[in-house]
């Protein structure tokens, strides 16, 4: 009789158009205009910046002047000059940490973070000597912010932690993590990979010193380009993990002092800024209070159905306060990888499973080390999706009884 069902499900799944589900690995589809305005780039424009003074080269710079400040004023940034672009937010957190980090810092983070905080941190330890103490976090994601001041050490010198956890969703509190910087004179850095595009962030309101974007998520653009916005007073202090041509003062073979150059050697990804502005000149026209009302309302609608399945094992909160649209679960009695295939061959819905990039997350919440499945919604999914997905779980959950 299972087999029967599968081979009905496979039937009917092959006419029906997949789920994408994986929202929070990148963002598909794109925000409407990015794939022409980067066509546009390499039919039409093709020439760098900074290097030529011709008609095209020029509307190259003003595409590049446009996108920097439409993300400074996304993230109530300062001044426009402090936001660099990298090629994604891996990048920009390895220039915050090892361009700002000396030997004996002691950094504070949470116990919820990405390995592309976690793994430059250790490569730190290991190279330089500096040393670093995790804030723990509940079974939920919420993190013990009452725990952080006993880890404090007089060389204790930079916070760092992701806004929203990539795992569960839960949110960190930034702006009281803001203010414990500020009480006992850190540094704050912050990552937004799970965040930017859907939820407001004021650096400056959250006294953060350094924040890592990338444009492939939730601000709807493509791969390859990313970057971080710095405070007047972080600048100084760091110094550039990588040197090179800028196109500017090319008289002297010194890195330039001046921003964003100091931090931005070589040709940039000009089609994916192209394609950032375009998706950031969508994310104006509908604003973020509408895609976190979409977001949550599509989260909300799954939590409902999910939590009445038997044998279905939620991780982190069970209700929207505090979260983005990431959703970690289990079957019980069921490995996670064969769960996520069953989804995706049976009902073409593709989600997320494993370890996620984020082991010491994992171990807050209590998944390690076999790790859970990962649903994450956007704005370009639908009710009938998210139902879709929650019926699917039912449906195999049922077959287990």
């Amino acid at each position: 009789m299972k087999q029967q069902n599968r081979k009905e499900d496979e039937a009917h799944r092959k006419e029906m158009q997949p789920v994408y589900a994986d929202q929070a690995a990148t963002s598909f589809p794109k925000a409407p205009g990015v794939v022409e305005a980067m066509v546009h780039y390499l039919k039409d424009v093709g020439a760098n910046v900074n290097r030529g003074s011709y008609e095209s080269a020029s509307e190259a710079e003003e595409c590049l002047f446009d996108t920097r400040q439409m993300l400074t004023e996304l993230f109530s940034g300062g001044d426009p000059r402090n936001t660099v672009f990298t090629p994604n937010i891996t990048s920009s957190l390895n220039m915050i940490l090892k361009g700002f980090l000396r030997p004996g810092d002691h950094v504070l983070t949470s116990s919820m973070e990405h390995n592309a905080v976690m793994r430059p941190l250790q490569q730190l330890k290991k190279s330089i000597g500096i040393s670093f103490d995790r804030i723990p976090a509940r079974r939920d994601g919420t993190l013990c912010l009452e725990e952080a001041e006993g880890l404090l050490r007089p060389e204790t010198r930079l916070l760092v932690s992701t806004h929203a956890s990539n795992v569960c969703g839960t949110l960190m509190p930034i702006q009281e993590l803001g203010l414990f910087c500020e009480r006992h004179g850190l540094f704050f850095a912050v990552d937004s990979a799970q965040t930017a595009g859907a939820i407001p962030l004021d650096l400056s309101a959250c006294r953060i010193d350094a924040c890592a974007f990338t444009g492939h998520k939730g601000l709807l653009g493509p791969q390859g380009v990313g970057g971080f916005l710095l405070s007047e007073r972080m600048v100084p202090l760091m110094e550039p993990l990588i040197s090179g041509g800028t196109g500017s003062i090319s008289h002297t073979e010194e890195i330039p002092a001046f921003m964003p150059d100091r931090f931005e050697p070589g040709t940039l990804n000009l089609p994916g800024i192209y394609g950032l502005k375009a998706a950031l000149t969508f994310l104006q026209s509908v604003s973020l209070s509408e895609i976190r009302k979409k977001e949550m309302e599509l989260t909300e609608c799954f939590l409902k159905e999910a939590l009445e399945i038997p044998g279905l094992i939620l991780y982190g909160k069970k209700d929207i306060e505090d979260r983005v649209s990431v959703i970690a679960l289990n079957l019980e009695g069921m490995d996670p990888a064969y769960l996520a295939d069953e989804l995706d061959q049976r009902y073409g819905i593709r989600t997320r499973v494993g370890l996620h990039c984020a082991p010491a997350a994992h171990r807050s919440l209590g998944t390690y080390p076999e790790g859970c499945v990962r649903f994450s919604f956007g704005y370009f999914n639908s009710e009938e999706e998210v139902l879709r997905c929650s019926a699917a779980l039912r449906q195999i959950a049922g077959e287990r009884s």
